[in-house]
């Protein structure tokens, strides 16, 4: 056995003297976007400094607990706050919940992030439907021996988003009246913003919102073939020629009050899934 199956049995094995829970849907809240949370009836709440080998969240609004219960009658488990390369961890790290999650049950996965909008269609406060994705975080959660167990060593990732999950979410998008936009995230480091020059080059390359989380979950959990819907919450507007200083502070505030519409997108996509 291999210390990351050894690690991960561990995990899955505490868990399971606190929870029988089988969910067949995880969910992934990103920065200031925990309040869905509001909507799951929880049964069992755990902090991830309780779960061996689990990293701890160090970033403001992560609450850093793992939730499972129920949402649109189905059995889920959610991740209020997540884990970030720039915090230090490896990747494997910050991809080891989506590990334990799969090995709990789950075969779907919705992420959430806060993001840069470059796209100048798009504005602050605006959704976006994850249509794929470009890796520049330099590193790969799949480097290094593979778990034959887990996934194939060269995963396919022509559909890394779910078309299944898109069209629902589009369907639930038109249904509530939500504007939904649609578009390629680009994963960088961080944790500092980009500069104009930065902006230009993403969008010259063809990303329409950047942050910095969410493909490396999305690799591990194709890499286990599982189906994943990914939504950015667009906090600030980065267009170069116009380029406007912003912070954590606003960043938060923003994805607060774009968030109900997060919501109901999730929720519905739940009960439909």
């Amino acid at each position: 056995m291999t210390d990351q199956q050894k690690q991960r049995e561990e995990a899955v094995a505490f868990l399971r003297t606190k929870t029988a829970a089988t969910p067949g849907i995880g969910i992934i809240l990103g920065t200031g976007l925990g309040g869905l949370v509001k909507e799951i009836q929880v049964k069992t709440v755990i902090d991830y400094g309780d779960i061996p080998h689990f990293p701890v969240s160090t970033v403001e609004s992560h609450h850093g607990k793992l939730i499972f219960g129920t949402l649109g009658k189905k059995e889920i488990v959610a991740m209020q706050g997540r884990f970030h390369y720039y915090e230090g961890y490896t990747m494997r790290q910050v991809t080891f919940p989506v590990r334990v999650m799969k090995a709990l049950g789950v075969s779907t996965l919705l992420i959430s992030n806060a993001a840069g909008g470059i796209n100048p269609q798009f504005r602050k406060g605006s959704l976006m439907l994850i249509t794929d994705h470009i890796n520049l975080l330099g590193d790969n959660p799949l480097i290094g021996p593979n778990d034959d167990t887990l996934g194939p060593r060269f995963p396919d990732m022509s559909e890394p988003y779910s078309k299944k999950l898109r069209g629902l979410a589009e369907q639930v998008a038109l249904d509530e009246k939500i504007r939904l936009e649609r578009g390629v995230f680009v994963a960088v480091p961080g944790p500092n913003l980009e500069t104009r020059s930065e902006y230009r080059f993403l969008r010259l390359i063809g990303a329409d919102a950047v942050g910095m989380s969410t493909v490396p979950e999305n690799i591990v959990a194709v890499h286990m073939r599982m189906d994943v819907m990914g939504i950015s919450i667009i906090t600030d507007e980065c267009f170069p020629d116009s380029l406007k200083p912003t912070g954590l502070d606003e960043i938060i505030a923003v994805a607060g009050e774009a968030e109900p519409k997060l919501t109901t997108i999730m929720k519905r996509v739940v009960e439909r899934c």
